[in-house]
């Protein structure tokens, strides 16, 4: 009898963890597999929600997804770990120690077998080379750098109450994660102005710095547009064409010496994949140190290897650039793998092209507004939509990511849970 393909998935971020959920239901659940989920985190966050955890307007223990728990019941296995390297010859991923929380080692570095590799990492902030950005700024790209700018707002804003100061906060990088983390950070000061400092908001100096002429540079024009108007009225300073030259203790440094006062600061600038996927085993890269894959999405003169989501490169025949890392394009290209990698691994059956189909953008300003483009496809393809409408939109993209991982039934007493939970809990997280 054939031995089980061994399928390992690295990262369980929007694509890793939709790919391993439908493959553990098809190829594991029935024995022709065993499909390996591997992750540094315990617990997967829906990317796109990350802001709210960082400003504590959501619940990470209502949103999180443990992976040891969802692969009982989607057969797979969950393994912990980071990736370090990657032999192709032996066909095995390299994974580094992990240390424990009270000092000392948890796990020795070891590696991983696999016939199938999947690649789906994800992207951080690219920092450009700036000076000081690692040392000073907080990045949102995981549930524990969330967590961890999360805990400091909380002691910065404790510090402005019992002093009666104000809490200056700088955020770097104006596309869809430095405006909605922006526009949450003003609605958490408008919530906690109830828990005993009807004056906190007032202290708030937020500052937006975008290199670029305008915010949103992904959006069109006119969204660019009444998004930083939107931003300016609730209160925020908002500076456009402004490139940031160093990163100090006490801010930014811009144009001829200029310096943003700050006492929190967050990089939201440009994305890259993480640093050791340069040339990773020979394979091709980009700059963002991307792995550049065919339309079939393997990586270039390697047929076991695929990679998906941010830490991939593919461009389209015909066009002019890559596809957007966005997690649009993560969860299409997740759906494709899971629906066409099992006759390939069951019979070697050729695997068709991924075509993505743009369904459009959405920017959520929290409460204030939301606005969207509806892409190529669906009833209105091209055109904008902004408020209630683009709110509900934005709530529903995940909605259908819960849908996608646990079923509609278990989706549906997850959001009523929810729901419940948000009745007896303060609206904004205290401790």
């Amino acid at each position: 009898m054939k031995d089980p393909t061994r399928i390992v998935i690295v990262g369980g971020g929007i694509a890793g963890i939709l790919l391993a959920t439908r493959l553990g239901d098809r190829l594991g659940r029935a024995g022709e597999a065993s499909v390996t989920l591997i992750d540094r985190s315990p617990t997967h966050i829906w990317k796109p929600m990350l802001h709210t955890i960082a400003a504590g307007t959501r619940d990470v223990n209502q949103q999180r997804v443990i992976y040891l728990s969802h692969a009982r019941e989607h057969s797979f296995t969950y393994q912990p770990g980071e990736m370090c390297g990657l032999d192709r010859q032996r066909r095995e991923v390299q994974l580094a120690a992990i240390e424990a929380h009270e000092g000392g080692l948890m796990l020795e570095p070891r590696t991983v077998p696999y016939d199938v590799l999947v690649l789906s990492i994800g992207s951080r902030a690219n920092d450009f080379g700036v000076p000081g950005v690692m040392e000073h700024c907080h990045l949102i790209d995981s549930q524990q750098q969330a967590e961890t700018f999360n805990v400091a707002l909380r002691e910065h804003s404790l510090r402005s109450v019992v002093k009666d100061e104000e809490l200056r906060v700088a955020i770097v990088g104006a596309g869809a994660t430095g405006v909605e983390l922006s526009a949450e950070l003003s609605h958490l000061f408008e919530l906690a102005a109830s828990y005993g400092d009807p004056a906190i908001r007032e202290r708030l100096r937020l500052t937006l710095l975008e290199a670029g002429p305008r915010v949103l540079p992904a959006f069109p024009p006119e969204i660019s547009s009444e998004s930083q108007q939107r931003l300016e009225k609730i209160g925020l300073r908002v500076m456009t064409s402004t490139g940031v030259s160093a990163v100090e203790p006490g801010g930014f440094r811009y144009g001829d010496g200029k310096l943003v006062d700050a006492d929190l600061m967050v990089w939201a600038a440009g994305v890259k994949a993480p640093d050791f996927m340069n040339r990773l085993a020979g394979l091709e890269t980009n700059r963002s140190n991307q792995i550049v894959v065919s339309v079939t999405l393997q990586a270039l003169n390697e047929e076991n290897i695929f990679a998906l989501g941010d830490c991939a490169s593919l461009t389209p025949e015909g066009a002019q650039r890559a596809l957007p890392p966005t997690a649009q394009v993560a969860a299409q290209q997740a759906e494709h793998l899971a629906r066409h990698l099992p006759e390939w691994v069951r019979h070697s059956k050729p695997l068709p092209r991924f075509a993505f189909r743009d369904f459009g953008s959405l920017v959520s300003l929290s409460k204030y507004d939301s606005f969207g483009t509806l892409g190529r496809f669906g009833l209105f393809p091209g055109g904008l939509i902004r408020g209630k409408l683009a709110q509900l939109s934005h709530a529903m993209l995940y909605r259908r990511h819960q849908q996608a991982l646990h079923g509609f039934r278990r989706a549906t007493l997850l959001w009523t849970a929810e729901q419940i939970n948000g009745l007896a809990q303060p609206g904004i997280r205290l401790a």
